[in-house]
């Protein structure tokens, strides 16, 4: 096992928004972009030059942790890893949502955590947990804190002392079965640091995320992720094949074998319990050796039904096993183009002048190369032969669809940026732009249903609000029945005083309209409190029943970070 991490040598979000501190979003090398805010969400990116915010600017309230009670946590985990400085409080107060986004930005910390402790074993994790317990505190895991619903916000009514446990020190892959295809892992690593480890030994658990950045291993399991390569690699629980929990009674433990439950399934009530149940401390993940080749190709189709079509006939072909595929609709495929870079190279300039003349031939046979084309992109990985048979194969999908087949080069660069996107939303918070995503999970038959109605009940909001607002879709995450549908939506708010009540009618009505045409209410964006207004219509009252009697018999005193997934 390598040197621990100390607390400040962990990776964390700065305080107000997304990643590093050194990385925004920039639109002066994209000339499409500017014209596209304006034209779609009334924004001059140019009629002002935002300041980022500063928290000296705001008065962050005093922590109520006793000074009896940190000497003890202090005791077990080290001065040099407790922190109840102000910017590691409210760093850990806050998720990623855009509500949490807003409030941290306006210096509204109503309630912030209290302390943070970074343990470095299970053993300790066991002893904080020991001391919540005892001296009536309350506890919230933390992952990486990417978490888009609330998961890690805390109660802005709860008066007793909080503090955040953040796993960011257990970071080690323990050990590899080679036989089995299956890594030994401690929750607290950083998906970045995970296929570091793997990779240097020829595997990969192939779990990417949008959030892989910074997102960690146990937060995937504590709230169902998805990865954008689950096509091949399977969700979180599928790769997840046991699972080590600290719990008020003890440590649980789920076997890392196929069959691996009797009765009820004890990993299926840890997956997902966004640490109500316990902390998670390590998850044995299924690996697979890294693929000798590796290729995205991308595809476009006239409009979204036809690729639609196209994306269904690949999930039911028997011949080809794609590592993920993806279908942006017309909206998203606008969006995607206003964010190619000016071109400056030879090569780049090149490309662009056959981008114009390909979208001129599109355009003579009657495609509208403007909003309604749809671009795909198909992973293909194995052996040169394997995945050349699969791209043949998918062309002939594509062709039979509708489609035409664009090749590599755009498919590189999409593999190149995918992790990026998240640093959009930061700025256009700076000109009071809100940009958010919902998703969920639609079968084939319904698809398509799903898709417009949920426009609609986008723009039917924005006309109420005399707002204007944009929004665009993708295909992702697709399986034999179905797929996940994944909704971007941006529009400016008209005041600070009533740009939170604006968001939720916009939100509100797509999630409405999901559980409404009944796909889910989330597929992989967990529960938390944003979502829990649907939970009852998401797995009815039965189903809402059982899970607080779960809840409510292993943390009878609501230690462990009450109000998520459902209200006592």
């Amino acid at each position: 096992m390598s040197d621990r991490l100390s607390a400040r040598e962990v990776k964390r979000h700065k305080w107000w928004g997304w990643g590093l501190d050194d990385v925004t979003f920039r639109y002066d090398n994209k000339p499409a972009f500017p014209a596209l805010a304006r034209d779609k969400v009334g924004v001059d990116l140019d009629s002002k030059q935002p300041l980022e915010p500063a928290l000296s600017d705001f008065e962050v309230p005093a922590g109520r942790l006793p000074d009896a009670i940190r000497s003890q946590l202090v005791g077990v985990v080290g001065e040099e890893n407790l922190a109840d400085d102000d910017e590691y409080r409210v760093v850990h107060s806050f998720g990623r949502s855009l509500p949490d986004l807003f409030r941290v930005r306006a210096g509204d910390f109503a309630r912030l955590v209290d302390a943070v402790v970074y343990p470095d074993s299970e053993d300790e994790v066991a002893a904080i947990l020991r001391i919540v317990l005892e001296q009536e505190l309350v506890l919230i895991p933390y992952g990486g804190g990417s978490c888009i619903s609330g998961s890690v916000t805390p109660d802005v009514d709860e008066q007793r002392p909080v503090l955040t446990m953040n796993l960011g020190r257990m970071r080690e892959v323990l050990e590899i079965d080679d036989t089995a295809g299956l890594a030994r892992v401690e929750a607290g690593v950083y998906g970045p640091d995970l296929e570091e480890q793997l990779n240097e030994l020829g595997w990969t658990v192939g779990h990417f995320p949008d959030s892989f950045t910074y997102s960690t291993l146990g937060g995937w399991a504590a709230t169902r992720s998805s990865g954008m390569q689950s096509d091949k690699y399977g969700d979180i629980e599928d790769i997840a094949r046991g699972l080590r929990m600290v719990h008020p009674d003890g440590t649980a433990v789920t076997k890392a074998i196929p069959g691996r439950d009797s009765g009820p399934s004890v990993h299926e009530m840890i997956l997902g319990s966004e640490g109500r149940l316990g902390v998670i401390t390590e998850v044995t993940v299924q690996v697979h050796r890294i693929s000798p080749v590796r290729q995205v190709i991308a595809y476009m189709y006239p409009d979204w039904e036809h690729g639609i079509r196209g994306m269904h006939a690949i999930a039911r072909s028997t011949d080809v096993t794609p590592t993920f595929t993806r279908l942006s609709d017309g909206p998203e495929t606008e969006f995607s183009l206003s964010m190619v870079k000016e071109p400056t190279s030879t090569k780049s300039k090149v490309a662009a002048k056959v981008q114009d003349g390909l979208f001129s031939y599109l355009r003579s046979k009657g495609w509208d190369t403007t909003n309604e084309m749809s671009i795909s992109y198909v992973c293909f990985e194995g052996s040169k032969e394997s995945v050349e048979q699969q791209k043949s194969l998918v062309k002939k999908i594509v062709k039979n669809a509708g489609g035409i087949t664009l090749g590599a080069g755009p498919g590189a660069i999409y593999d190149q940026k995918k992790f990026d996107t998240p640093y959009l939303r930061d700025f256009l918070l700076n000109y009071q732009v809100f940009g958010d995503v919902c998703d969920t999970g639609a079968t084939w038959s319904s698809i398509n249903e799903v898709h417009a109605t949920v426009y609609d009940a986008f723009y039917a909001v924005q006309r109420e609000q005399s707002l204007p607002g944009f929004m665009f879709c993708h295909m992702s995450h697709s399986y034999h029945s179905g797929a996940c549908l994944y909704f971007t939506f941006a529009f400016p708010y008209s005041s600070d005083d009533q740009a939170l009540e604006q968001y939720y009618a916009a939100k509100n009505a797509v999630q409405q309209a999901f559980v409404d045409l009944g796909s889910t209410v989330s597929h992989h964006h967990a529960v938390g409190i944003e979502h829990q207004p649907w939970i009852t219509e998401d797995i009815g009252e039965v189903g809402v029943r059982m899970v607080k009697g779960l809840l409510a018999d292993n943390d009878p005193g609501r230690n462990l970070n009450p109000g998520k997934v459902t209200t006592p």
